[in-house]
């Protein structure tokens, strides 16, 4: 298996996707390819094997406009690297550059799954299980209760496939577990989620708050790109804070400080179960090929987990059962006419 990795992407490029790399030839056992300016990343290798690198002469930076930075930077490390796993020179794409330059360009450079309206970012959020997968998380601020449909569907996948979760319970985002509450998209989409969970297709328990989601009663939560980028945050900014403020506890006075001390391993198991670098990417689920996309401040640890990540998505087969069920995943015209006409 062939990883190729855009070298270039990420606030501590090239040195964390080169480090990442080099982990992951050596525990992995895979054949990488580094994607970017070789005389800035073939020195950090250090003569080590198993790792070849591809020249791109262009970087996509956060200042590029997303909708047309891989078109522009044609010789970019990223476009690359996407064109390279379009032609099948490569099994996955690992980037921690531009997630919007990264969505756009895999869809018009390695194609959506046919079938599927809009990719969606899914990340696997740190709940001291097996996690929770969101999706989606800021790919698509803008939805129609086909696209909630489809991430349901192929967030069950992955969840099924990837996490170890057999009849993944999928929930709908929302401001109450009532049928009646949420938004006019949440109770058209709660209507579409309840026709294919007494179909068996789907496990859906209905909606859930946001306290719900942490809380291990549901492993797949649906919503749009802009509420759930909100949340994503929110949730970030939360375990940063209560992990500080524990931090303040443990060391703010002598008699803690022995406490910290006897619970060192406990605590530390504690942040490991909710580190993001323990996850490493988030997958772009709907294109037609592997792609992860791994956190602009990615680390060493966060890139080898991202490639492990794709290691895991290129194997288990999810792409192919979305194609697989792609008819029960798309509305009849009828449905979508019905829908317009209660709005």
């Amino acid at each position: 298996m062939r990883i190729l990795i855009d070298a270039m992407g990420g606030d501590n490029a090239p040195e964390a996707p080169v480090k990442g790399a080099l982990r992951a030839v050596k525990e992995l056992g895979v054949d990488i390819t580094l994607i970017g300016m070789k005389e800035a990343v073939e020195p950090l290798l250090n003569g080590e094997g198993g790792i070849a690198v591809v020249d791109a002469r262009e970087v996509v930076t956060m200042e590029d406009d997303p909708s047309t930075a891989t078109r522009r930077k044609k010789d970019s490390s990223m476009a690359v690297a996407l064109r390279m796993l379009r032609d099948g020179e490569g099994d996955a794409v690992v980037s921690a550059g531009s997630t919007g330059a990264l969505l756009t360009g895999a869809t018009l450079t390695t194609k959506r799954i046919p079938g599927i309206r809009r990719a969606a970012l899914a990340p696997v959020l740190p709940n001291g299980a097996r996690g929770v997968m969101l999706i989606d998380c800021g790919a698509n601020v803008e939805c129609t209760p086909e696209y909630l449909l489809q991430f349901a569907y192929m967030g069950s996948f992955y969840a099924d496939k990837i996490m170890g979760c057999p009849h993944p319970r999928v929930g709908l985002l929302s401001n109450g577990t009532e049928p009646t509450k949420g938004s006019p998209l949440g109770k058209h989409t709660f209507k579409l989620l309840e026709k294919a969970s007494a179909e068996g297709k789907i496990n859906f328990i209905g909606n859930v708050e946001g306290t719900d989601v942490m809380a291990g009663g549901v492993d797949v939560v649906v919503t749009d790109g802009f509420t759930g980028n909100v949340f994503l945050k929110a949730s970030e900014g939360m375990i940063k804070f209560a992990l500080g403020q524990l931090k303040n506890v443990f060391y703010g006075s002598t008699k803690n400080k022995l406490a910290a001390l006897a619970l060192k391993k406990d605590f530390k198991a504690m942040k490991d179960g909710l580190d993001v670098n323990k996850i490493g990417g988030t997958p772009l689920l709907g294109i037609s090929k592997p792609v992860i996309k791994a956190h602009g401040s990615s680390n060493e640890e966060a890139i080898f987990s991202a490639i492990r990540q794709a290691v895991n998505f290129s194997r288990a087969g999810v792409i192919e059962e979305i194609e697989k069920n792609i008819e029960h995943m798309r509305l009849s015209a009828e449905e979508l006419a019905g829908m317009e006409e209660t709005k």
